[in-house]
């Protein structure tokens, strides 16, 4: 899905929609943000939060998308499977963000459905939009902050 919105930058908002409905509703967020912003958006859904960061490697490599967004949704349950899994997904993310990608970490670790629907919310805390927002930010400072080059060459 891609926005209407005409726009130099493009982001692209990475989904585990293990949980569906919370997904669909951190999604709603994710790409109002982006559209306020004025910016394009693609979805891209994998498996689980555990191959977000990769599908996000990949589609860097691609050079098609200036910021990211990873929206998911580990939930607690019998085991510390939902530890590991959004501690490494998290540890995943800011290694790529410290390699200088723009990325808005939007993965719940929660312990049941009431707090994920409250932190998934727009109307709540819509971390789906503050996600997107905080991508976007990113990119404005990584393109303040990133020296031109010499060669006429043009930043993103």
């Amino acid at each position: 899905m891609k926005s209407t919105t005409k726009s130099r930058t493009r982001v692209l908002i990475v989904r585990a929609p293990y949980y569906a409905e919370i997904l669909q509703e951190m999604l709603r967020g994710a790409s109002a943000a982006v559209e306020q912003a004025g910016a394009t958006w693609e979805q891209l859904d994998v498996p689980g939060a555990l191959e977000i960061p990769a599908a996000i490697t990949f589609a860097a490599a691609s050079g098609k998308y200036d910021a990211f967004v990873a929206l998911g949704c580990v939930m607690k349950g019998e085991t510390i499977h939902y530890e590991i899994v959004g501690w490494e997904a998290s540890r995943a993310i800011m290694d790529l963000t410290l390699k200088g990608l723009c990325i808005g970490n939007g993965i719940l670790t929660v312990e049941n459905q009431k707090q994920a629907w409250a932190r998934a919310n727009v109307v709540e805390q819509d971390i789906g939009g503050g996600a997107a927002r905080a991508a976007l930010a990113l990119l404005a400072h990584k393109r303040r902050l990133t020296p031109v080059k010499s060669s006429g060459t043009k930043r993103k």
